[in-house]
């Protein structure tokens, strides 16, 4: 009976070695893969102790480097669902489509369930993100809040107007300034995923113009 047990703790100890040495790897190629369907993705890294967590989905930490991404709002959502097993996630990319605007030098964090992004976009990335004739000029960023002048119609206000991008129940929106206008929102971000606690922006380079933008939100 000893020779027995001994043998099966033996075989369960090489079962368990071979879990930690194989699922991160496995984890890894899956989380390439999936991420790959936007881009080009240059490595990731798994860790969990022990690793057969992994079979319910759950990890330490997830590390992804990406060349260049393309994806909407919707599919980053879906992408941090699909990982919120994951204590620790760190996405960088050197470029990313995200919808209609370029970003560069991005970065998305997960801790638990708090979440963070940083990213630059040209001044250039943003006018030809937005329809023709209208744009946006970064007047002061705030207490989660970022105060903008758009001009065009943004509103259905044909003159320049300021207007301040913020979160609201959760929701990433935008509304002009002023007594009368405060009732004017559009919804630049909803996902009842991810609930956005606010948004910052900064000028990170004067010429060309560059700025930094950061969003912090939780993982529901």
């Amino acid at each position: 009976m000893t020779v027995i047990l001994a043998s099966l703790a033996g075989f369960v100890l090489v079962l368990l070695v071979l879990a930690q040495l194989l699922l991160p790897r496995i984890a890894a190629s899956r989380v390439s893969s999936r991420v790959g369907r936007y881009g080009s993705v240059v490595s990731v890294s798994v860790s969990a102790w022990p690793a057969v967590k992994l079979l319910w989905g759950d990890a330490d930490s997830v590390r992804v480097r990406a060349r260049s991404l393309s994806l909407s709002p919707a599919q980053v959502a879906e992408l941090l669902w699909e990982a919120r097993g994951a204590a620790s996630l760190q996405i960088d990319a050197q470029t990313v489509q995200l919808g209609r605007l370029r970003l560069s030098a991005a970065v998305l964090r997960k801790h638990g369930h708090a979440l963070s992004a940083a990213a630059l976009a040209s001044e250039a990335a943003v006018h030809a993100a937005l329809p023709a004739g209208f744009g946006v000029t970064l007047l002061n960023s705030a207490g989660g809040q970022v105060e903008v002048r758009a001009s065009g119609a943004l509103f259905g206000i044909g003159a320049a107007v300021d207007a301040v991008a913020l979160a609201r129940e959760g929701k990433l929106i935008a509304h002009p300034l002023g007594l009368l206008l405060e009732g004017v929102q559009l919804t630049l971000f909803a996902d009842e995923r991810v609930h956005v606690l606010g948004v910052g922006a900064s000028v990170a380079s004067a010429q060309p113009r560059v700025y930094r933008l950061a969003l912090a939100a939780t993982l529901q």
